[in-house]
Protein backbone atom coordinates (compact mmCIF):
# COMPACT_ATOMS: atom_id res chain seq x y z
CA UNK A 1 0.00 0.00 0.00
CA UNK A 2 2.64 2.52 0.96
CA UNK A 3 4.13 2.04 -2.73
CA UNK A 4 1.08 2.60 -4.54
CA UNK A 5 1.08 5.87 -2.04
CA UNK A 6 4.15 6.70 -3.09
CA UNK A 7 3.54 5.83 -6.84
CA UNK A 8 0.35 8.17 -6.43
CA UNK A 9 2.53 11.34 -5.10
CA UNK A 10 5.23 10.79 -7.50
CA UNK A 11 2.74 11.34 -10.36
CA UNK A 12 0.90 14.25 -9.08
CA UNK A 13 4.51 15.77 -8.11
CA UNK A 14 5.44 15.03 -11.93
CA UNK A 15 1.64 16.68 -13.16
CA UNK A 16 2.31 19.52 -10.88
CA UNK A 17 5.65 20.02 -12.40
CA UNK A 18 4.94 19.62 -15.96
CA UNK A 19 1.47 22.35 -15.23
CA UNK A 20 4.11 25.11 -13.21
CA UNK A 21 1.71 25.22 -10.56
CA UNK A 22 1.72 24.89 -6.83
CA UNK A 23 5.00 26.16 -5.65
CA UNK A 24 6.48 24.75 -3.08
CA UNK A 25 4.13 22.21 -2.91
CA UNK A 26 5.25 20.48 -5.23
CA UNK A 27 8.96 19.68 -4.21
CA UNK A 28 6.87 18.72 -0.69
CA UNK A 29 5.56 16.10 -2.22
CA UNK A 30 8.31 14.74 -3.97
CA UNK A 31 10.40 14.71 -0.82
CA UNK A 32 7.48 12.56 1.14
CA UNK A 33 7.16 10.10 -2.42
CA UNK A 34 10.95 9.66 -1.63
CA UNK A 35 10.40 9.35 2.10
CA UNK A 36 7.94 6.43 1.67
CA UNK A 37 9.66 4.43 -0.99
CA UNK A 38 12.46 4.67 1.31
CA UNK A 39 10.34 3.43 4.42
CA UNK A 40 8.83 0.53 2.00
CA UNK A 41 11.96 -0.76 0.94
CA UNK A 42 13.32 -0.69 4.24
CA UNK A 43 10.03 -2.48 6.01
CA UNK A 44 10.63 -4.96 2.80
CA UNK A 45 7.71 -6.43 1.33
CA UNK A 46 5.58 -8.49 4.05
CA UNK A 47 1.68 -7.93 4.29
CA UNK A 48 1.24 -7.01 7.63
Amino acid sequence: MLLWIAIIIAVLWLLGLIAGIGGGLIHILLVVAVVVLVFHFIRGRSRV
